[in-house]
């Protein structure tokens, strides 16, 4: 009888837990909008012979807060814009055409990338002027999604929200695989490193 009654309950709380309706966003919470002109991502690649660097600019997006808590945020950046700033002339033409192209990004096929904050945790102890959270998040690019994990500072006031980040993507788990040894594993010192890093400056007003 016991075990009967304890089917009973337990089967009682699995209906309960799926007629449970899914958690709504808080009346706290305060939404924010990306400001593309005060945003920006550097990006830095490097291969055996040297490294390229340039600039990709933000297109939207929208963060939202709770107090000084970051609950979430997705931000689009327009791989159109995508640009090198250490080349000049004809090599810079070279090299950019060379990003956009099916070889790299893709980008008449995916003219957006987005990154989207999938939890945000604060860092206990963490200077003033240092990064104070750890961020989860996922990168679409090509049409590919993955996780990436990062610290970021993140500073909320009520007006304004200013996030900056410095970390690295694998670009070979977006299938991107020119030049990369993780696809072709002789290719020698024409390889160019599977890790990119870029510097993320996110502004975000009311």
């Amino acid at each position: 009888m016991k075990t009967t009654i304890l089917t009973i309950a337990c089967a009682g709380l699995g209906l309960l837990a799926i007629a449970t309706p899914p958690k709504t966003k808080s009346v706290n919470a305060d939404n924010f909008k990306v400001n593309s002109t005060e945003s920006s991502i550097k990006w830095l690649a490097k291969k055996v012979t040297g490294e390229h660097s340039g600039i990709v600019n933000i297109a939207g997006g929208e963060i939202t807060t709770e107090g000084k808590n970051l609950i979430s945020a997705t931000v689009n950046v327009d791989m159109t814009s995508l640009d090198a700033t250490d080349l000049q002339g004809e090599y810079h033409d070279k090299l950019v055409g060379h990003l956009k192209s099916d070889d790299f990004f893709s980008v008449e096929k995916f003219k957006t990338a987005t990154l989207k904050i999938k939890s945000a945790t604060a860092i206990k102890g963490a200077a003033p002027t240092g990064n104070n959270y750890n961020i989860v998040a996922d990168i679409t690019i090509k049409g590919i999604t993955q996780e990436v994990k990062f610290p970021a500072m993140i500073i909320i006031n009520s007006g304004k929200v200013i996030a900056v980040a410095d970390f690295n993507i694998d670009r070979s788990k977006f299938d991107i695989r020119y030049g990369s040894k993780t696809f072709f594993a002789e290719i020698g010192d024409k390889a160019i490193d599977d890790e990119f890093n870029i510097k993320v400056r996110i502004v975000a007003n009311k």
